[in-house]
């Protein structure tokens, strides 16, 4: 290996002087470097003096999303574009995309970030990778990719969508490890049974999947279904891309953070204030070594929380909880907050249903109506017979005692015939939000 894997066994003590070092570094830069830093913290009060301990973080202002756009395409850049060597970006679909740039030396961090996080899921040089996330603007796909060759093994850069050409690779190549979203690797097994093959039996060893919240139920079932050890990873593109964090395939007890490039709190998304270790709240990501494009206390609208306890791995990174959801993504059923992977841990404990789900939303005159799209699975349906069936009308029955016991909340269920819900070959869509489209019908 061509890296340096002592970072991630340092003391607390050694870790924070080197957060401490880079941190000054990095706001000073910014502060010289980007107008809209400069301004904000000049709102705020602070200079780069102010920087004195790693608590006085918090004398700094956040970054939001809407900072990005307002910024659109590269005023937050921190060097001229002669030294920026790649440009990535989200898709844009809610408006103008979020632009980030790289400079050969972020590359190569990023590179080392995510060959140390392969290594942290089970990976090792000479192993055969299925890379099944997105390639281009997104990150996931070439951000992983560059980690796999920096790691050593080999990059099979298959990208998503056309389930077909995955399952043949995989049978053709026997990669040991494979990378993608959950929901589009749940798409790949399903194929794999129409087509009479047992996904038990592939290559395939460990499961690196993320860029959508998930829950240990379809952890789970990603595990039984393949006969894998599945981790969690996580990253955005503002911040860097995939690698940000990684769960250990031996505890898959939190993500450990990259802290040596990344620094990690907790806060109400509220009110701003930064919660104790062990409090579920808004995460926020501070850069320590990027050089185009430097984040300083940016909301990633992520809802989560901080360990700083040493895992029983041997590594002594901050870890940060699983991703319980979005802020943006919240719903709130007659007053109680509900995310969608809370309501995915109940619809996953019965066999009775595919992995597949959607919370639709509708307008009830003045009020908001819950529904939870569940597909029965084809063994099921054929034994019911049919949708109006008693032993579907019990099953939903039983699934609506389990939400309004799990969760404290009642939600109209909707079963549907097998197949009925789109397949992802990305990102799931979890929630169908109808509620302007029915006011535009009135």
């Amino acid at each position: 290996m061509i890296f340096n894997m002592e970072m991630e066994t340092l003391s607390r003590g050694k870790m924070t002087e080197i957060q401490l070092e880079r941190l000054k570094e990095t706001v000073r830069r910014v502060y010289e470097r980007v107008p809209f830093h400069k301004q904000a913290m000049d709102a705020a009060g602070v200079t780069p003096d102010d920087i004195q301990t790693i608590e006085d973080i918090q004398k700094l202002p956040f970054m939001k999303k809407t900072d990005l756009r307002e910024n659109y395409p590269f005023n937050l850049f921190a060097v001229d574009m002669s030294e920026v060597v790649r440009i990535h970006g989200s898709s844009g679909t809610k408006g103008k995309p979020t632009v980030v740039g790289y400079t050969k030396q972020d590359l190569d961090n990023w590179a080392e970030i995510v060959a140390r996080g392969i290594c942290c899921a089970g990976g090792k040089p000479g192993d055969i990778f299925h890379n099944a996330y997105g390639y281009g603007l997104f990150t996931g796909g070439l951000g992983l990719h560059n980690g796999i060759e920096r790691l050593g093994a080999v990059a099979v850069p298959v990208s998503g969508g056309n389930t077909s050409r995955q399952i043949t690779l995989i049978e053709d190549f026997k990669p040991r490890g494979i990378s993608a979203t959950p929901s589009y690797v749940l798409n790949i097994v399903e194929e794999m049974k129409k087509r009479g093959l047992d996904p038990r039996k592939t290559s395939i060893k460990y499961g690196i999947f993320g860029a959508e919240p998930w829950s240990e139920e379809l952890r789970a079932q990603l595990e039984a279904e393949l006969d894998i050890k599945a981790v969690d990873i996580y990253g955005l593109s503002e911040v860097m891309g995939p690698g940000v964090s990684i769960e250990c395939h031996e505890v898959q007890d939190g993500l450990h953070i990259a802290e040596d490039h990344f620094l990690a709190e907790i806060i109400d998304p509220n009110t701003g204030e930064v919660l104790p270790y062990g409090a579920e709240g808004e995460l926020v990501f501070t850069s320590l070594t990027k050089e185009a494009f430097p984040v300083i206390r940016y909301r990633t609208g992520d809802i989560a929380s901080l360990n700083p306890e040493p895992c029983k791995c041997g590594r002594t990174t901050m870890r940060m909880s699983r991703i319980k959801g979005r802020v943006d993504d919240m719903l709130i059923i007659r007053g109680v907050n509900v995310f969608p992977t809370e309501i995915e841990s109940v619809l996953f404990r019965f066999a009775q249903l595919a992995p597949h789900y959607q919370v639709v939303i509708e307008r009830d005159g003045a009020l908001d109506r819950f529904e939870v799209h569940c597909e029965l699975t084809p063994e099921f349906a054929g034994e019911a017979g049919s949708l109006e069936s008693p032993a579907v009308s019990a099953l939903t029955k039983q699934i609506s005692h389990a939400i309004k016991d799990t969760l404290g909340v009642t939600v109209v269920l909707r079963m549907l015939p097998p197949n009925s819900l789109l397949r992802s070959e990305g990102k799931a869509i979890r929630i169908l939000d109808n509620r302007n489209r029915s006011q535009a019908a009135i």
